[in-house]
């Protein structure tokens, strides 16, 4: 297995995969670290929703690579389906701020670890099709629960 391989580098995201401690954690605080600067230019809810589009099917050909060569059903150095799920749920945002990029990070991690209906099923798909959607599942609880919380604070 040759870990610098482009499956790797963009399944681990960059490395960000090989932390210590909650690699997961790290995935989705880098893609709230990447979404600041674009929100910064301009980037709105649909731009994440547009870029999660164009990375999903490389994520999870990567994510198949990566299990495939690792061994692992889903190994946590993949967390490429971190920052999917992470961008999806800022899909729902009505404004980005540091308050907003907060609340995206906590509910993503909430419902990535929570794993409510349906999502415990989804990961049970095999290969990187279920890697990367259940992380996107959790986004969309995520984007939901932001996109109310936004409709309701105008």
């Amino acid at each position: 297995m040759k870990k610098t391989s482009p499956a790797w580098l963009f399944a681990t995201w960059f490395g960000c995969g090989y932390s210590p401690s909650a690699p997961g954690t790290v995935g989705s605080l880098a893609a709230i670290l990447i979404a600041w600067p674009l929100a910064r230019v301009g980037f709105t809810n649909w731009h994440f929703l547009i870029l999660t589009l164009v990375f999903l099917y490389p994520a999870i050909s990567a994510a198949s690579t990566v299990a495939m060569e690792s061994g692992g059903k889903d190994p946590q150095v993949i967390v490429v389906d971190e920052v999917l799920g992470q961008w999806i749920t800022l899909a729902g945002a009505a404004r980005f701020d540091w308050i907003t990029l907060a609340l995206a990070f906590g509910l993503f991690r909430l419902f990535d670890i929570w794993k409510p209906f349906p999502i415990k099923r989804i990961e049970a798909i095999p290969g990187g099709a279920g890697i990367v959607l259940d992380d996107i599942g959790a986004g969309v609880y995520g984007a939901l629960v932001l996109f109310l919380v936004g409709w309701f604070n105008r």
